[in-house]
Protein backbone atom coordinates (compact mmCIF):
# COMPACT_ATOMS: atom_id res chain seq x y z
CA UNK A 1 0.00 0.00 0.00
CA UNK A 2 1.52 3.46 -1.03
CA UNK A 3 2.26 6.16 1.81
CA UNK A 4 -0.28 9.07 1.73
CA UNK A 5 1.62 12.07 0.16
CA UNK A 6 1.93 15.02 2.33
CA UNK A 7 0.92 17.07 -0.36
CA UNK A 8 -2.44 15.79 -0.40
CA UNK A 9 -3.64 17.10 3.19
CA UNK A 10 -4.86 20.38 2.87
CA UNK A 11 -4.17 22.49 6.33
CA UNK A 12 -7.35 23.82 7.97
CA UNK A 13 -7.27 27.77 8.22
CA UNK A 14 -8.84 29.74 10.77
CA UNK A 15 -12.10 30.32 8.93
CA UNK A 16 -12.40 26.73 7.92
CA UNK A 17 -15.60 24.39 8.62
CA UNK A 18 -14.77 21.87 11.19
CA UNK A 19 -16.68 18.75 12.00
CA UNK A 20 -16.08 17.25 15.55
CA UNK A 21 -15.74 13.11 15.08
CA UNK A 22 -16.16 12.29 18.81
CA UNK A 23 -18.91 13.31 21.78
CA UNK A 24 -17.75 15.43 24.58
CA UNK A 25 -16.22 13.56 26.94
CA UNK A 26 -18.31 12.73 30.23
CA UNK A 27 -17.94 11.15 33.15
CA UNK A 28 -18.68 8.01 34.10
CA UNK A 29 -21.82 8.88 36.47
CA UNK A 30 -22.73 11.57 33.64
CA UNK A 31 -23.09 8.96 31.05
CA UNK A 32 -25.05 6.70 33.82
CA UNK A 33 -27.62 10.04 34.10
CA UNK A 34 -28.33 10.11 30.21
CA UNK A 35 -28.81 6.62 29.89
CA UNK A 36 -30.55 6.68 33.39
CA UNK A 37 -33.30 9.86 31.46
CA UNK A 38 -33.25 7.51 28.64
CA UNK A 39 -35.47 4.50 30.31
CA UNK A 40 -38.83 5.98 30.49
CA UNK A 41 -40.35 3.41 33.09
CA UNK A 42 -36.76 4.15 35.32
CA UNK A 43 -36.83 7.84 35.45
CA UNK A 44 -41.17 7.70 35.90
CA UNK A 45 -40.67 4.90 38.82
CA UNK A 46 -37.14 7.70 40.34
CA UNK A 47 -40.29 10.44 40.18
CA UNK A 48 -42.25 8.31 42.10
CA UNK A 49 -40.02 7.35 44.70
CA UNK A 50 -39.47 11.05 45.19
CA UNK A 51 -43.04 12.13 45.30
CA UNK A 52 -43.01 9.02 48.42
CA UNK A 53 -40.19 10.46 50.09
CA UNK A 54 -42.00 14.04 49.72
CA UNK A 55 -45.33 11.91 51.06
CA UNK A 56 -43.89 11.23 54.02
CA UNK A 57 -41.43 14.31 54.67
CA UNK A 58 -43.75 16.92 53.86
CA UNK A 59 -47.10 15.68 54.00
CA UNK A 60 -47.41 15.76 57.74
CA UNK A 61 -46.93 19.64 57.56
CA UNK A 62 -49.33 20.31 54.87
CA UNK A 63 -51.65 18.25 56.12
CA UNK A 64 -51.94 18.64 60.20
CA UNK A 65 -54.57 16.23 60.93
CA UNK A 66 -53.90 13.46 64.31
CA UNK A 67 -53.77 10.33 62.76
CA UNK A 68 -55.12 9.23 65.82
CA UNK A 69 -57.79 11.65 66.49
CA UNK A 70 -61.36 9.69 66.06
CA UNK A 71 -64.18 11.66 63.77
CA UNK A 72 -67.16 9.20 65.43
CA UNK A 73 -69.67 10.77 63.23
CA UNK A 74 -67.60 9.66 59.89
CA UNK A 75 -66.80 6.11 60.95
CA UNK A 76 -65.30 3.97 57.79
CA UNK A 77 -66.51 6.62 55.27
CA UNK A 78 -65.00 6.05 51.81
CA UNK A 79 -63.78 9.34 49.39
CA UNK A 80 -66.21 11.42 48.40
CA UNK A 81 -68.96 10.79 50.82
CA UNK A 82 -71.46 13.73 51.83
CA UNK A 83 -70.44 15.29 54.57
CA UNK A 84 -73.11 17.67 55.15
CA UNK A 85 -74.98 17.63 58.61
CA UNK A 86 -78.26 19.27 60.10
CA UNK A 87 -78.10 20.76 63.10
CA UNK A 88 -80.57 19.77 65.67
CA UNK A 89 -81.50 20.09 68.96
CA UNK A 90 -80.01 17.90 72.33
CA UNK A 91 -81.60 14.50 72.68
CA UNK A 92 -84.13 14.21 74.78
CA UNK A 93 -85.89 11.22 76.31
CA UNK A 94 -88.33 9.39 73.80
CA UNK A 95 -91.43 7.23 75.23
CA UNK A 96 -93.39 6.40 72.49
CA UNK A 97 -95.33 9.58 71.35
CA UNK A 98 -95.73 10.04 67.84
CA UNK A 99 -95.87 13.17 65.55
CA UNK A 100 -97.75 11.68 63.04
CA UNK A 101 -101.54 10.57 63.02
CA UNK A 102 -103.35 8.27 61.30
CA UNK A 103 -100.68 6.06 60.06
CA UNK A 104 -100.84 2.44 60.69
CA UNK A 105 -98.54 -0.75 61.05
CA UNK A 106 -94.75 -0.09 61.28
CA UNK A 107 -93.68 3.32 60.66
CA UNK A 108 -91.16 6.18 62.05
CA UNK A 109 -92.73 8.20 64.88
CA UNK A 110 -90.18 11.12 63.97
CA UNK A 111 -87.85 11.43 60.89
CA UNK A 112 -84.87 8.93 61.12
CA UNK A 113 -81.51 10.33 61.98
CA UNK A 114 -77.92 9.47 62.86
CA UNK A 115 -79.22 10.52 66.69
CA UNK A 116 -82.18 7.86 66.46
CA UNK A 117 -84.55 5.91 64.78
CA UNK A 118 -87.92 5.95 66.60
CA UNK A 119 -90.42 3.27 65.34
CA UNK A 120 -94.08 2.36 66.20
CA UNK A 121 -96.31 -0.28 64.99
CA UNK A 122 -99.80 -2.07 65.76
CA UNK A 123 -100.04 -5.64 66.90
CA UNK A 124 -98.88 -8.24 64.62
CA UNK A 125 -101.78 -11.29 64.16
CA UNK A 126 -101.61 -13.81 66.55
CA UNK A 127 -98.33 -11.87 68.19
CA UNK A 128 -97.41 -12.54 71.94
CA UNK A 129 -94.66 -10.42 71.59
CA UNK A 130 -92.62 -8.76 69.89
CA UNK A 131 -88.98 -8.76 67.75
CA UNK A 132 -87.13 -5.57 65.94
CA UNK A 133 -84.83 -6.14 63.77
CA UNK A 134 -82.53 -4.19 61.40
CA UNK A 135 -80.89 -4.93 57.89
CA UNK A 136 -78.47 -3.05 55.58
CA UNK A 137 -79.97 -4.61 52.61
CA UNK A 138 -83.34 -5.56 51.58
CA UNK A 139 -85.75 -8.57 52.84
CA UNK A 140 -85.79 -11.48 50.48
CA UNK A 141 -87.52 -14.70 50.53
CA UNK A 142 -85.10 -16.24 52.64
CA UNK A 143 -86.60 -13.75 55.20
CA UNK A 144 -82.89 -12.88 56.35
CA UNK A 145 -84.22 -9.93 58.87
CA UNK A 146 -80.66 -8.93 60.00
CA UNK A 147 -79.49 -8.23 63.72
CA UNK A 148 -82.12 -8.12 66.43
CA UNK A 149 -82.17 -5.32 68.35
CA UNK A 150 -85.11 -6.09 70.37
CA UNK A 151 -87.84 -8.01 71.77
CA UNK A 152 -91.19 -6.73 73.45
CA UNK A 153 -93.95 -9.18 75.64
CA UNK A 154 -96.23 -6.25 76.27
CA UNK A 155 -98.48 -5.80 73.61
CA UNK A 156 -99.36 -2.29 74.96
CA UNK A 157 -95.74 -1.15 74.30
CA UNK A 158 -95.54 -0.95 70.44
CA UNK A 159 -92.40 0.98 70.05
CA UNK A 160 -88.59 1.22 69.87
CA UNK A 161 -85.90 3.35 69.35
CA UNK A 162 -82.38 2.35 67.88
CA UNK A 163 -79.26 4.28 68.59
CA UNK A 164 -76.96 1.91 68.27
CA UNK A 165 -74.16 2.65 65.87
CA UNK A 166 -76.50 4.63 63.22
CA UNK A 167 -74.90 5.92 60.26
CA UNK A 168 -75.70 8.07 56.98
CA UNK A 169 -77.38 5.84 54.50
CA UNK A 170 -80.46 3.20 54.14
CA UNK A 171 -81.45 0.61 57.07
CA UNK A 172 -84.28 -1.94 56.41
CA UNK A 173 -86.23 -2.75 59.89
CA UNK A 174 -88.59 -5.30 60.12
CA UNK A 175 -90.99 -6.26 63.17
CA UNK A 176 -91.58 -10.27 63.71
CA UNK A 177 -94.69 -11.60 65.69
CA UNK A 178 -93.55 -14.15 68.46
CA UNK A 179 -95.75 -17.02 69.99
CA UNK A 180 -95.81 -17.25 73.69
CA UNK A 181 -92.68 -19.36 74.00
CA UNK A 182 -90.66 -16.80 71.99
CA UNK A 183 -90.60 -18.94 68.24
CA UNK A 184 -91.24 -16.26 64.94
CA UNK A 185 -94.45 -16.72 63.36
CA UNK A 186 -95.38 -16.05 59.74
CA UNK A 187 -96.55 -12.67 60.56
CA UNK A 188 -94.18 -9.40 60.14
CA UNK A 189 -93.43 -5.67 58.64
CA UNK A 190 -90.67 -4.29 56.87
CA UNK A 191 -90.02 -1.01 56.49
CA UNK A 192 -86.77 1.31 54.90
CA UNK A 193 -85.24 4.02 56.67
CA UNK A 194 -83.26 7.34 55.32
CA UNK A 195 -81.36 8.16 57.90
CA UNK A 196 -79.72 11.53 57.69
CA UNK A 197 -76.76 12.91 59.30
CA UNK A 198 -77.07 15.42 62.45
CA UNK A 199 -75.82 16.51 64.77
CA UNK A 200 -76.07 19.55 67.76
CA UNK A 201 -74.65 22.60 67.85
CA UNK A 202 -72.82 22.23 71.30
CA UNK A 203 -70.71 19.08 69.46
CA UNK A 204 -70.44 21.43 66.04
CA UNK A 205 -68.90 24.22 68.78
CA UNK A 206 -66.85 21.54 70.51
CA UNK A 207 -64.89 20.24 67.13
CA UNK A 208 -64.37 23.43 65.32
CA UNK A 209 -66.89 23.00 62.87
CA UNK A 210 -68.69 26.26 63.83
CA UNK A 211 -67.70 29.16 66.03
CA UNK A 212 -69.04 30.10 69.20
CA UNK A 213 -70.88 33.02 67.98
CA UNK A 214 -72.35 31.69 64.80
CA UNK A 215 -75.44 32.74 64.04
CA UNK A 216 -76.43 29.24 62.82
CA UNK A 217 -79.26 27.41 64.56
CA UNK A 218 -81.48 24.62 64.77
CA UNK A 219 -82.13 23.43 61.45
CA UNK A 220 -79.40 24.86 59.21
CA UNK A 221 -76.55 22.97 57.81
CA UNK A 222 -72.70 22.46 58.16
CA UNK A 223 -69.89 20.58 56.62
CA UNK A 224 -67.98 17.92 58.90
CA UNK A 225 -64.42 17.62 58.49
CA UNK A 226 -63.09 16.72 55.44
CA UNK A 227 -61.24 13.44 55.05
CA UNK A 228 -60.60 13.06 51.46
CA UNK A 229 -58.87 9.28 51.62
CA UNK A 230 -62.17 8.55 54.25
CA UNK A 231 -61.88 7.43 57.22
CA UNK A 232 -61.14 4.17 58.80
CA UNK A 233 -63.41 1.75 61.57
CA UNK A 234 -62.49 4.03 63.97
CA UNK A 235 -63.51 7.39 62.31
CA UNK A 236 -59.19 8.14 61.84
CA UNK A 237 -58.16 10.43 59.02
CA UNK A 238 -56.86 7.98 56.64
CA UNK A 239 -54.75 10.07 54.22
CA UNK A 240 -53.29 11.28 57.79
CA UNK A 241 -52.23 7.24 58.77
CA UNK A 242 -50.59 6.73 55.62
CA UNK A 243 -48.57 9.53 56.10
CA UNK A 244 -48.01 8.36 59.07
CA UNK A 245 -47.47 4.82 58.28
CA UNK A 246 -44.88 5.72 55.21
CA UNK A 247 -42.82 7.26 58.25
CA UNK A 248 -42.47 3.90 59.48
CA UNK A 249 -41.98 1.44 56.47
CA UNK A 250 -39.87 3.81 54.60
CA UNK A 251 -38.06 4.12 57.70
CA UNK A 252 -37.73 0.27 57.83
CA UNK A 253 -37.23 -0.06 54.16
CA UNK A 254 -34.43 2.26 53.61
CA UNK A 255 -32.66 1.78 56.90
CA UNK A 256 -32.29 -1.50 56.99
CA UNK A 257 -31.03 -1.83 53.75
CA UNK A 258 -29.15 0.94 54.04
CA UNK A 259 -26.96 -0.38 57.31
CA UNK A 260 -26.88 -4.02 56.21
CA UNK A 261 -25.87 -3.26 52.70
CA UNK A 262 -22.90 -1.38 54.61
CA UNK A 263 -21.69 -3.80 55.90
CA UNK A 264 -21.82 -6.34 53.70
CA UNK A 265 -19.94 -3.92 51.22
CA UNK A 266 -17.44 -3.61 53.99
CA UNK A 267 -17.46 -7.47 54.68
CA UNK A 268 -17.23 -8.61 50.91
CA UNK A 269 -14.75 -5.85 50.14
CA UNK A 270 -12.19 -7.30 52.91
CA UNK A 271 -12.53 -10.82 52.37
CA UNK A 272 -12.25 -10.45 48.79
CA UNK A 273 -8.98 -8.30 49.09
CA UNK A 274 -7.30 -10.53 52.34
CA UNK A 275 -8.13 -14.80 49.78
CA UNK A 276 -6.77 -17.81 51.12
CA UNK A 277 -8.02 -18.79 54.24
CA UNK A 278 -9.74 -15.74 55.38
CA UNK A 279 -11.69 -15.42 52.62
CA UNK A 280 -12.92 -19.26 52.63
CA UNK A 281 -13.38 -18.38 56.63
CA UNK A 282 -15.02 -15.30 55.85
CA UNK A 283 -17.76 -17.04 53.72
CA UNK A 284 -18.33 -19.95 55.46
CA UNK A 285 -19.68 -17.71 58.18
CA UNK A 286 -21.93 -15.90 56.18
CA UNK A 287 -23.76 -18.92 54.25
CA UNK A 288 -24.06 -19.87 58.11
CA UNK A 289 -25.78 -16.65 58.63
CA UNK A 290 -27.85 -17.35 55.30
CA UNK A 291 -28.86 -20.42 56.96
CA UNK A 292 -30.58 -18.80 59.96
CA UNK A 293 -34.55 -18.33 59.59
CA UNK A 294 -35.29 -14.96 59.62
CA UNK A 295 -39.29 -15.47 61.97
CA UNK A 296 -37.22 -17.34 64.31
CA UNK A 297 -34.53 -14.74 65.19
CA UNK A 298 -37.71 -12.33 64.93
CA UNK A 299 -39.13 -13.55 67.93
CA UNK A 300 -36.44 -14.21 69.68
CA UNK A 301 -35.53 -10.57 69.22
CA UNK A 302 -38.86 -9.24 70.28
CA UNK A 303 -38.49 -11.65 73.57
CA UNK A 304 -34.93 -10.18 74.22
CA UNK A 305 -36.05 -6.42 74.08
CA UNK A 306 -38.89 -7.13 75.86
CA UNK A 307 -41.84 -6.36 73.43
CA UNK A 308 -44.77 -8.07 74.40
CA UNK A 309 -48.05 -9.54 72.12
CA UNK A 310 -49.48 -6.35 70.79
CA UNK A 311 -46.48 -3.70 71.20
CA UNK A 312 -44.74 -2.81 68.26
CA UNK A 313 -41.51 -4.55 67.11
CA UNK A 314 -39.77 -2.03 65.15
CA UNK A 315 -36.72 -2.20 66.59
CA UNK A 316 -36.04 -5.62 66.60
CA UNK A 317 -37.12 -5.63 63.25
CA UNK A 318 -34.57 -3.68 62.15
CA UNK A 319 -32.02 -5.18 64.08
CA UNK A 320 -32.88 -8.80 62.45
CA UNK A 321 -32.80 -7.62 59.11
CA UNK A 322 -29.53 -6.01 59.80
CA UNK A 323 -28.01 -8.94 61.28
CA UNK A 324 -29.47 -11.54 58.76
CA UNK A 325 -29.44 -9.25 55.61
CA UNK A 326 -26.20 -8.44 54.91
CA UNK A 327 -24.49 -11.96 53.16
CA UNK A 328 -26.08 -11.29 50.14
CA UNK A 329 -24.52 -8.20 49.48
CA UNK A 330 -20.98 -9.01 51.13
CA UNK A 331 -21.13 -12.05 48.21
CA UNK A 332 -21.79 -10.09 45.49
CA UNK A 333 -18.91 -7.42 46.55
CA UNK A 334 -16.47 -9.96 47.49
CA UNK A 335 -16.80 -11.07 43.37
CA UNK A 336 -16.64 -7.80 42.41
CA UNK A 337 -13.00 -7.10 44.45
CA UNK A 338 -11.70 -10.71 43.28
CA UNK A 339 -11.59 -9.32 39.72
CA UNK A 340 -10.43 -5.43 40.84
CA UNK A 341 -7.46 -6.83 42.27
CA UNK A 342 -5.86 -8.74 39.55
CA UNK A 343 -5.92 -4.94 37.42
CA UNK A 344 -2.65 -3.44 36.30
CA UNK A 345 -3.30 -0.47 38.58
CA UNK A 346 -3.65 -2.59 41.75
CA UNK A 347 -0.29 -3.83 41.26
CA UNK A 348 0.94 -0.59 40.02
CA UNK A 349 -0.42 0.79 43.53
CA UNK A 350 1.12 -1.78 45.25
CA UNK A 351 4.91 -0.94 43.60
CA UNK A 352 4.47 2.87 44.30
CA UNK A 353 3.69 1.40 48.17
CA UNK A 354 0.18 1.82 48.34
CA UNK A 355 -1.51 0.10 51.87
CA UNK A 356 -4.09 -2.13 52.00
CA UNK A 357 -6.54 0.74 53.37
CA UNK A 358 -5.82 2.59 50.68
CA UNK A 359 -5.94 0.61 47.49
CA UNK A 360 -9.60 -0.79 49.17
CA UNK A 361 -11.18 2.72 50.32
CA UNK A 362 -9.47 4.41 47.05
CA UNK A 363 -9.53 2.15 44.37
CA UNK A 364 -11.72 -1.17 45.31
CA UNK A 365 -15.15 0.09 46.86
CA UNK A 366 -15.60 3.08 44.22
CA UNK A 367 -15.52 0.52 41.55
CA UNK A 368 -18.21 -1.49 43.62
CA UNK A 369 -20.40 1.40 43.71
CA UNK A 370 -22.41 1.05 40.89
CA UNK A 371 -23.05 -2.74 42.06
CA UNK A 372 -24.08 -1.79 45.12
CA UNK A 373 -25.81 1.44 44.22
CA UNK A 374 -28.33 -1.67 42.34
CA UNK A 375 -27.78 -3.75 44.91
CA UNK A 376 -29.70 -1.31 47.52
CA UNK A 377 -32.82 -0.52 45.31
CA UNK A 378 -33.52 -4.20 44.95
CA UNK A 379 -32.78 -4.01 48.32
CA UNK A 380 -35.63 -2.05 49.65
CA UNK A 381 -38.45 -3.17 48.31
CA UNK A 382 -37.76 -6.58 50.20
CA UNK A 383 -36.91 -4.57 53.19
CA UNK A 384 -40.49 -2.96 52.63
CA UNK A 385 -42.58 -6.10 51.86
CA UNK A 386 -41.02 -7.93 54.62
CA UNK A 387 -42.12 -5.42 57.27
CA UNK A 388 -45.88 -5.12 55.64
CA UNK A 389 -45.66 -8.60 55.93
CA UNK A 390 -44.33 -9.06 59.64
CA UNK A 391 -47.18 -6.37 60.77
CA UNK A 392 -49.63 -7.76 58.63
CA UNK A 393 -49.39 -11.05 60.45
CA UNK A 394 -48.88 -9.24 63.77
CA UNK A 395 -45.27 -9.87 64.40
CA UNK A 396 -43.67 -6.42 63.38
CA UNK A 397 -45.97 -2.82 64.30
CA UNK A 398 -48.36 -3.20 66.27
CA UNK A 399 -51.92 -0.83 66.26
CA UNK A 400 -52.47 1.87 67.22
CA UNK A 401 -48.84 2.58 65.96
CA UNK A 402 -49.48 2.95 61.50
CA UNK A 403 -47.84 1.37 58.82
CA UNK A 404 -48.83 0.27 55.76
CA UNK A 405 -48.58 -3.59 56.65
CA UNK A 406 -51.09 -2.77 60.23
CA UNK A 407 -53.24 -0.95 58.37
CA UNK A 408 -54.32 -3.66 55.66
CA UNK A 409 -54.27 -6.20 58.50
CA UNK A 410 -57.21 -3.77 59.98
CA UNK A 411 -58.65 -3.07 56.71
CA UNK A 412 -58.88 -7.17 55.64
CA UNK A 413 -61.36 -6.95 58.18
CA UNK A 414 -64.06 -4.86 56.56
CA UNK A 415 -62.71 -5.17 52.78
CA UNK A 416 -66.26 -6.49 51.78
CA UNK A 417 -68.08 -3.80 52.95
CA UNK A 418 -65.49 -0.88 53.34
CA UNK A 419 -62.92 -1.67 50.49
CA UNK A 420 -61.35 1.31 50.90
CA UNK A 421 -59.54 0.53 54.35
CA UNK A 422 -57.56 -2.14 52.47
CA UNK A 423 -57.49 -0.51 49.18
CA UNK A 424 -55.21 2.06 50.15
CA UNK A 425 -52.41 0.66 52.27
CA UNK A 426 -51.76 -2.29 49.88
CA UNK A 427 -51.81 0.14 46.88
CA UNK A 428 -48.97 2.17 48.65
CA UNK A 429 -47.27 -1.01 49.11
CA UNK A 430 -47.53 -2.04 45.29
CA UNK A 431 -46.12 0.82 44.13
CA UNK A 432 -43.74 1.28 46.20
CA UNK A 433 -42.50 -2.23 45.66
CA UNK A 434 -42.63 -1.71 41.67
CA UNK A 435 -41.14 1.50 41.86
CA UNK A 436 -37.96 0.30 43.33
CA UNK A 437 -37.48 -2.64 41.04
CA UNK A 438 -38.05 -0.74 38.20
CA UNK A 439 -35.52 2.03 39.46
CA UNK A 440 -33.22 -1.25 40.01
CA UNK A 441 -33.44 -2.53 36.70
CA UNK A 442 -33.20 0.74 35.23
CA UNK A 443 -29.81 2.08 37.51
CA UNK A 444 -28.78 -1.71 36.47
CA UNK A 445 -28.67 -0.88 32.94
CA UNK A 446 -27.04 2.30 33.12
CA UNK A 447 -24.36 1.44 35.26
CA UNK A 448 -23.21 -1.33 33.24
CA UNK A 449 -20.32 -0.33 31.13
CA UNK A 450 -21.21 -3.71 28.76
CA UNK A 451 -24.25 -2.17 27.98
CA UNK A 452 -22.02 1.01 26.94
CA UNK A 453 -19.87 -0.85 24.89
CA UNK A 454 -22.65 -2.51 22.73
CA UNK A 455 -24.50 1.04 21.74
Amino acid sequence: MAEPDVADFTPLTAGAEKQELSRPSLSYWQDAWIRLKANRRALTSLYIVIALLLFTVLGPWLWQVDPGLQDLDQISQPPGTDRRAVIVEDYQPWYGESGLTDVNGLHLARPATTQAVRLKWDVLPGASGHRVYRNLFPIGPELAFGVPLAEIYDNDTLYFEDRLDLRPGIYYYSVVALDPDGQIIDSFETIEVQVQRVTTREEAVQRGLIASDSELGIGDRILLDLHPLGTDYLGRDMLARLMAGARVSLFIGIGAPLLFVLFGMAYGSMAGFLGGRVDSAMMRFADFVVALPFLLFMILFKIAFGIGPGESGVFPMLVALVLLMWPATARLVRGQILQFREQGYIAASRLLGARTVYLVLRHMIPNTLGVVLVTLTFAIPSAIFTEAFLSFIGMGVAPPTPSWGSMSNEGIKTMLTHPHELVFPALFISVTVLAFNLLGDGLRDALDARMRNQE
